[in-house]
C-alpha cells in the first residue's frame, strides 16, 4: 500500500500527526473516518498522487498519531482542536492553502476546517455525512438504530472503553460503524491495520472523546456558526445505499452551509473509497480539477 509514499510524524500546538506524503503537483489532504486510519485511502491515493502532492494523515487520537489527554468538555477532540493540527501540518510541509477530501469523522473536520480557516481551503469534498448539528436535530430510532455507535461511544468514561477494550477485535469485526457489508470489500490488509489500531487502549478512548466532543463542544461551534455558509466549492457525495442517503435530503442540508454545492450518490453503502473507489477517485478528480 502507498506505494512511493513516505511516511512523516509533525509535531503541532496539541499533538503529534503521523501521515503519508506522496506525488507531486497542488497540495490534497486527506482525512479518513471512524474507526479507520489514513490507510482508508489506498485505493485511490496512488492515482490522486499522479496529479497531487497527497497528504493522509491520521487524525489526532487514531492509528499511529498521538493521543493527548482530554479535559471534561472533551475540547482536545473538538474538531476545531482536529482542523487546527491539519492546517499547521500543511503549513510546515509548506501549503498555506490547500484542498481537502474528508470522510465520516474527517469529514466533520473538513467541515469546521472550512469554516475556521476559509484563507487555507480552496475546496472541501465531504463523503457521507450530513452537517453534525442536522444529524443530532433529527434523531429517530431507524437513525439511532443504525447509528447505535453515535450513542454508545459518548457515554461516560470508562464505560464503552471497557466494553470495546474487553475485546476489540469482536467490535471491529461487527457492523461497528455501519460496516454493513461494505467489510467484505475491504482489502484484509486494511482491514488488519484498523483491529491493530484498536487493540491500543489510548484509540479506544481518545475515539470515544471524539464522539463525546461531537455531542457537546461540536454543537456548541456548529450553533454559534449557524449564519455562516462555506464560500469554498463543496463536493458532497454519499451512498446511495447507506444510512446517509435514507435518512437525509443531503444536498439541501449542505446548501443551507454553503454556498457552491455539488454532489451526488454512489452506488455503495458508507465506504466510498473502499467500496466504489474508481467512481470515487474519476468524481474526485472531476472536482478537484
Amino acid at each position: 500500500m502507498f506505494e512511493g509514499f513516505e511516511i512523516r510524524r509533525i509535531a503541532t500546538t496539541g499533538a503529534e500527526i503521523n501521515l503519508r506524503l506522496g506525488g507531486a503537483g497542488p497540495p490534497l489532504l486527506l482525512l479518513h473516518g471512524y474507526p479507520q486510519t489514513h490507510v482508508m485511502w489506498h485505493k485511490i491515493a496512488p492515482a490522486l498522487a499522479e496529479r497531487f502532492t497527497v497528504v493522509a494523515p491520521d487524525l489526532r487520537g487514531y492509528g499511529a498519531s498521538s493521543k493527548p489527554p482530554s479535559d471534561e468538555r472533551h475540547t482536545p477532540y473538538s474538531k476545531r482542536a482536529m482542523a487546527r493540527d491539519q492546517v499547521e501540518v500543511m503549513a510546515a510541509l509548506g501549503f498555506e492553502r490547500f484542498a481537502v477530501v474528508g470522510h465520516d469523522r474527517g469529514a466533520r473536520v473538513t467541515h469546521r476546517l472550512a469554516l475556521d480557516h476559509p484563507e487555507r481551503v480552496e475546496r472541501a469534498a465531504v463523503l457521507d455525512i450530513c452537517p453534525t448539528l442536522d444529524m443530532y436535530q433529527r434523531t429517530d430510532r431507524a437513525f439511532a438504530t443504525a447509528y447505535y455507535h453515535w450513542f454508545f461511544l459518548i457515554q461516560p468514561f470508562d464505560l464503552p472503553e471497557r466494553l470495546i477494550g474487553a475485546d476489540p477485535d469482536f467490535y471491529m469485526s461487527r457492523k461497528v460503524g455501519a460496516w454493513g457489508s461494505a467489510i467484505d470489500k475491504f482489502d484484509p490488509a486494511a482491514l488488519a491495520a484498523y483491529k491493530a489500531a484498536f487493540r491500543d487502549p489510548a484509540t479506544i478512548h481518545a475515539s470515544c472523546e471524539d464522539y463525546r466532543a461531537a455531542a457537546g463542544i461540536d454543537l456548541e461551534h456548529d450553533r454559534a456558526d449557524l449564519g455562516r455558509k462555506l464560500a469554498c466549492p463543496l463536493l458532497v457525495l454519499w451512498g446511495a445505499e447507506g444510512v446517509v442517503a435514507r435518512t437525509y435530503d443531503v444536498l439541501a442540508l449542505w446548501r443551507e452551509r454553503a454556498e457552491q454545492v455539488t454532489g451526488e450518490p454512489l452506488p455503495c453503502g458508507h465506504y466510498l473509497a473502499e467500496e466504489e473507489p474508481a467512481e470515487t477517485l474519476r468524481l474526485l478528480l472531476k472536482f478537484l480539477g
